[in-house]
């Protein structure tokens, strides 16, 4: 339980779903944990089993080590304030995960809106763009380097229907991922990404509400369930941890094998 001993670590859009476990889980194996999102209370609506709790209250219920910064990560200023907060409080920055990310679907291309298109590039191109750049500032001046993993998503490594303006943005983030890891690997700077499918969290409960989809979902899957957000968490420790100290620039899937194929018996 101390494959983190030490480490510092942001996560950002960590008050609900994939960022709220990383946060717990980084936690519970040593990290100190700079829990960032725009609103400090869980989503209403989603699967964790202590919703009362914020992440910060749950983190130290536990007796880890968490501080809440309050951060849009659509603006540069407030990235830029949130890893200065880090570095002051805990004295450098070991983990940049940069987690927060907004999702738009349900329409034809010619049918999203300018506005459906600005949401998933402000949050999730230039969220996690602004999260990279400020974190590498930090690296480059650390002896240790740093690490950073990018919550990105199958759909930034294929398409899908109906959701265009969303896959577009997780693939910038995707080619972000590599880029950096081609331009930061001698400065010790890893970079790697998490492509997840859909996991239970606030942001999918009407699709998992929704029996249809949830049958077509799952019999699409070659495991045949949905994602958990533990999953995803567990990923993320091991990139974060020195076990996974060559891997590098990897877009590492977890969708139990959905990418695979077109799944049927």
């Amino acid at each position: 339980m101390n494959r983190l001993q030490g480490k510092i670590a942001i996560v950002t859009g960590a008050s609900s779903g994939f960022g709220r476990s990383i946060a717990l889980s980084y936690a519970s194996e040593g990290a100190s944990v700079i829990v960032s999102d725009i609103h400090e209370t869980p989503n209403q609506g989603g699967f964790e089993g202590n919703a009362k709790l914020t992440t910060t209250a749950a983190i130290k219920e536990a007796r880890g080590n968490a501080h809440y910064v309050a951060c849009d990560v659509t603006q540069q200023d407030q990235v830029a304030n949130l890893v200065h907060e880090a570095v002051r409080a805990f004295g450098r920055l070991d983990v940049m995960v940069n987690n927060a990310g907004i999702y738009r679907a349900g329409k034809l291309a010619h049918e999203f809106s300018v506005e459906d298109l600005d949401a998933c590039f402000n949050v999730n191109v230039k969220g996690t763009w602004f999260g990279c750049q400020e974190a590498i500032k930090v690296f480059l001046r650390q002896v240790s380097g740093g690490n950073i993993v990018n919550i990105v998503s199958t759909a930034g490594l294929q398409g899908h229907p109906k959701q265009s303006v969303y896959n577009v943005s997780k693939g910038a983030a995707a080619n972000l991922t590599r880029c950096l890891a081609i331009e930061y690997g001698r400065n010790k700077v890893r970079v790697n990404g998490i492509c997840p499918t859909y996991a239970k969290t606030s942001l999918t409960r009407a699709l998992f509400d929704d029996k249809d989809f949830d049958k077509a979902f799952t019999d699409a899957i070659p495991l045949g369930r949905w994602g958990e957000v533990q999953d995803i968490a567990n990923l993320a420790v091991f990139l974060a941890s020195d076990e996974s100290s060559y891997i590098h620039g990897d877009l590492i899937r977890i969708d139990g094998g959905e990418t695979l194929c077109r799944f049927s018996v």
